[in-house]
């Protein structure tokens, strides 16, 4: 997660997102980089505009509430369950039997 932070902390300041840029931040933020995973990061995100990612994430997160709402609202509208007498499910029972 610390290198998407990076990527992240990178791309605000304008910088290039490469593996030495993204282990440098991560070594400034006292942890021992992993050479790897900054290769690995550095090269998911050559061709990905973070502003843009970060944006409909946004909006993502807008219109999910929503989404959220709208089952909510249809379990309302569900009537409601009609209690049944003692009498009435007895009478039920006999006319299986008969």
């Amino acid at each position: 997660m610390e290198y998407i932070y990076a990527a992240l902390l990178l791309d605000s300041a304008g910088k290039e997102i490469s593996e030495k840029s993204l282990a440098d931040v991560v070594k400034a933020a006292g942890l021992t980089p992993d050479e790897a995973m900054a290769k690995t990061v550095a090269n998911s995100l050559k061709e990905v505009n973070i502003k843009d990612v970060i944006k409909n994430a946004q909006n993502v997160q807008v219109a999910a509430p929503a989404a959220a709402a709208a089952p909510a609202a249809s379990k309302k509208a569900e009537p409601a369950e009609e209690k049944v007498s003692e009498e009435q499910a007895a009478g039920g029972l006999a006319s299986l039997f008969g």
